[in-house]
């Protein structure tokens, strides 16, 4: 049986690569010799093992997300539903500006095309960040049946709570804010998050009596 050609490259490494042009330029203003360029690879290496510049960036949104679902995995698996909220938007403030030397600070899932002539990538991108908002709600949903969030609490505008201030927090730090001022935004943030149930309250009070 025939088997293809091994590639020549990381693919890893490559994608990192034309993340940060993606980052820097947007989609449409990332050219392909500047990506190419940058990924260290020639044109028929990128059109064969991505198939084209869309296919390219889909990829580089599926890496950006396997980078960051140990930050999510850490955050769903926090004790209650204010930690979860706590863990999500000061790390959020964090990733923010914690550019390596490499990328800008912000979010690709903004930056990178919500401007865009091709419809398909504005909605690409909102689906991947429309993922991590059901992962959120979903949590509190768990939340809200073990009496760790009020009866009438909704987990689906707290999570889109979540999601709207850390998207602020990612424009202020493409801004040029502090990881102090940003942390000083998500506390403040914070303090507007409802507080536990009444079983979980009385459960609480009882374990520091």
């Amino acid at each position: 049986m025939r088997t293809g050609r091994p590639r020549g490259f990381c693919v890893e490494d490559a994608l990192d690569r034309a993340m940060t042009v993606f980052w820097r330029r947007g989609y449409e203003g990332a050219s392909m010799s500047e990506l190419t360029a940058t990924m260290g690879i020639a044109s028929p290496s990128l059109y064969a093992c991505f198939g084209n510049k869309e296919g390219l960036f889909r990829a580089v949104l599926e890496r950006y997300d396997e980078r960051r679902r140990s930050f999510m995995d850490r955050v769903l698996a926090a004790p209650t539903a204010a930690k979860v909220a706590e863990a999500y938007l000061l790390g959020a403030a964090e990733f923010a500006v914690d550019t390596g030397g490499q990328n800008p600070p912000g979010c690709l899932l903004l930056q990178s095309g919500l401007s865009c002539g091709d419809a398909d990538i504005p909605d690409e991108l909102a689906r991947h960040r429309a993922e991590k908002e059901a992962a959120l709600r979903k949590r509190f949903e768990q939340a809200r049946k073990t009496d760790d969030l009020p009866k009438d609490a909704d987990p689906a505008a707290l999570a889109r709570y979540l999601m709207t201030v850390s998207n602020g927090v990612c424009v202020q730090a493409a801004s040029g804010a502090s990881a102090e001022e940003l942390q000083d935004i998500a506390r403040m943030a914070l303090k507007a998050w409802p507080a536990a149930g009444a079983k979980s309250r009385k459960a609480k009070a009882k374990a520091q009596a």
